[in-house]
């Protein structure tokens, strides 16, 4: 009765800005684009007001890279692939035949736990870079690099990722400001 019908093709006002446009958009440029999606969302919960953010990110009183902590951020989303139990299995079983294998199964584990960590934060950095260039070439995002003497549009030299917002991305910062300040408030005034 009150449904407004969305035929293939045509887009409404609502539709066509905001979040929808975003998600529309990631659809039809992105090969994984929930992947993309929750890219965007950690780049614009740790981005400024202009929506860059990098090349270092400070949380829980530690300072990582940006592609470090967001490559971390994103790897419990494989945690129940059968492909880590498997990568898990490998990395126990390469351990062992190296001697590197502690023989206390606590001291193990953490050992097999730091080194399966380390080859999935790789991982998840080549994926991550995967969909930057998805995300660059869409015009969502913008990719530059930051450091030791100068910034460049090109990586090398100790210089580090940073990555900024734009287009329809932009809609995240201000769900994410909104969501920080707080649940919003009708009919009151905030004075100061």
């Amino acid at each position: 009765m009150f449904h407004a019908s969305l035929a293939p093709g045509k887009s409404t006002d609502a539709v066509s800005s905001g979040l929808p446009a975003l998600l529309d958009l990631l659809a039809r440029c992105s090969s994984r684009p929930r992947y993309a999606f929750m890219l965007l969302g950690l780049i614009a919960q740790v981005a400024d007001r202009r929506g860059a953010a990098g090349p270092f990110v400070r949380r829980s009183g530690q300072t990582l890279l940006l592609r470090d902590w967001l490559s971390d951020a994103l790897a419990p989303m494989g945690s129940r692939d059968p492909r880590r139990a498997a990568l898990i299995d490998r990395v126990r079983s390469q351990l062992a035949r190296e001697g590197r294998l502690p023989a206390v199964g606590t001291d193990a584990d953490a050992v097999v736990e730091a080194e399966v960590s380390e080859r999935v934060r790789i991982s998840g950095k080549t994926n991550l870079s995967r969909a930057v260039s998805e995300l660059t070439r869409a015009g969502l995002l913008q990719r530059h690099y930051q450091g030791y003497r100068i910034d460049h549009l090109n990586r090398g030299g100790q210089r580090h990722a940073v990555y900024t917002l734009a287009g329809p991305a932009l809609c995240l910062l201000s769900r994410i400001r909104e969501t920080d300040a707080g649940p919003a408030r009708q009919m009151e005034f905030v004075l100061g």
